[in-house]
């Protein structure tokens, strides 16, 4: 387990008899364990540094603060201290850095060069969560193993995960989230993975990117960072991806729909909220499947998995029992409406890419199928036809298409251009709108997937039809 010693090596190159042991790390002083590490970093709106009180009364031993605070505390100025200055101060203890967010990574880092255990990293445009989560649930039949809960994939994120780690676990698996060139490479300095997953490459972040290309090159960073003994796990079903053997070092390992890659599954048969059948492919081996993940698309998040699991030496058995132990199914819910229609809930997030696949769920759902798609944000060149590409899909599937969003008009366009009759495309600008026309029109015999960016915040009419009587 971390120790106030590491804390201090890691930030001075000294270390002090200070053996206090630290279970875990935190920026939210309500998030604090007893004996944790609290880091107080200023933000646009709200200080850290304000809280480090209430970190204390939570339980917390340490704090990493950057600037003096009100209270009476015992302070340490890291950038000045000896090994002796440590001797004889009694928690709750104030630790002062330059810089807390980089203190925090600094200290990730050493702690991670301490561990001996594997790391997978994962990352990818869509998909990264949940094979995160099967992952993990696959290498859990037999090691030790910690992930980075929710989405804490980013450079205070992947860090805070880091120091929850301790010298009894075997395997990290770690979700690395890509906005800017560089960003991959920071996150796999600290995590140091012996392992690379990419799951695919869209225009999720474009706007921010700049171009597919782009994304690209970012996410290349993984497979870049790889080791000589390390593996690379790559989408061959996706080009940009399977480009990336060019550039690591790693072996690479291909999964995806063709008998081209290492494993591969056909045979594919989507069960609605049943889950999916297919058959699985590695080497000589056949495996038929049956797995509790919705969607056809949730196949390559199953390859994913085995493909992880099968180059950590799992056998078939586990990796079945790791594929079936849960529902790694995190974004999208199915919930029913307070009339009784059947709700897909894929409102956490939209991309071209997810809500494609959305819409090939919906299809295998009995009764009228109703499409409500919100604007898809961050897409900056691809904005027009990503939306253009989900309309004409919705034609092809549903019977009703309700739009919300300015960009959303784009989807509806496309699905008139495609033929879908203009009685059946509804467009609205703001969720009342959208709430009030379901609750006039929808029945217990329908089948309704919600689906748009988190900006939109369409969570607010899947809280309002659980709620209210069509």
């Amino acid at each position: 387990m971390l120790t106030l010693a590491d804390i201090f090596e890691a930030l001075t190159g000294t270390r002090p008899n200070a053996p206090a042991p630290i279970p875990a790390a935190a920026i939210d002083s309500r998030q604090v364990q007893a004996g944790g590490l609290f880091i107080a970093i200023p933000g646009e709106n709200v200080d850290g540094h304000a809280y480090v009180g209430a970190a204390f009364e939570k339980g917390a031993k340490f704090a990493l603060i950057e600037h003096e605070i009100n209270g009476d505390f015992n302070v340490i100025d890291l950038r000045t201290a000896t090994t002796e200055d440590v001797d004889g101060l009694d928690a709750p203890l104030c630790l002062l850095v330059e810089n807390t967010i980089s203190a925090l990574q600094k200290i990730a880092t050493f702690w991670r060069n301490k561990l001996d255990l594997r790391v997978i990293g994962i990352t990818g445009s869509v998909g990264k969560s949940t094979t995160k989560e099967l992952v993990a649930q696959a290498l859990g039949q037999r090691y030790d193993t910690l992930k980075n809960p929710g989405n804490l994939n980013n450079e205070i994120g992947l860090p805070l995960t880091v120091l929850h780690l301790s010298e009894e676990h075997e395997c990290a698996v770690l979700e690395m989230g890509f906005y800017v060139p560089g960003e991959i490479k920071f996150l796999c300095d600290i995590a140091q993975p012996q392992i690379g997953v990419i799951t695919n490459i869209g225009t999720v972040h474009a706007e921010r990117a700049g171009s597919q290309e782009a994304i690209a090159r970012g996410k290349a960073e993984l497979v870049e960072a790889l080791p000589a003994d390390g593996v690379a796990i790559l989408n061959y079903d996706d080009l940009w991806v399977r480009k990336m053997a060019e550039h690591t070092n790693a072996r690479v390992f291909f999964y995806g729909l063709t008998n081209d890659a290492d494993l591969w599954a056909d045979e594919i048969e989507g069960l609605g909220l049943d889950g999916i059948r297919f058959r699985l492919h590695y080497r000589n081996e056949v495996i038929h499947l049956h797995l509790p993940l919705i969607g056809r698309h949730s196949v390559h998040t199953a390859l994913r998995a085995t493909a992880v699991a099968l180059v950590e030496g799992l056998t078939w058995q586990e990796i079945i029992n790791g594929l079936r132990a849960g529902r790694a199914q995190l974004r999208l819910v199915a919930a029913r409406s307070a009339c009784g229609a059947l709700i897909l809930d894929d409102t956490y997030n939209a991309s071209p890419a997810s809500t494609l696949a959305a819409l090939s769920l919906l299809e295998e759902m009995s009764g009228r199928k109703i499409a409500v798609l919100g604007d898809m944000l961050e897409l900056g060149q691809y904005e027009r036809q990503g939306h253009e590409m989900v309309g004409l899909r919705a034609a092809e599937i549903a019977d009703l298409l309700v739009t919300l969003g300015k960009r959303a008009h784009i989807i509806a366009d496309a699905a008139r251009q495609a033929g879908m009759p203009a009685a059946k495309i509804i467009e609205f600008d703001a969720h009342e709108d959208v709430i009030a026309w379901l609750n006039v029109n929808l029945t217990d015999k329908d089948s309704l997937l919600l689906k748009g960016s988190r900006g939109l915040r369409m969570d607010r009419i899947v809280a309002a039809l659980e709620a209210e009587q069509c």
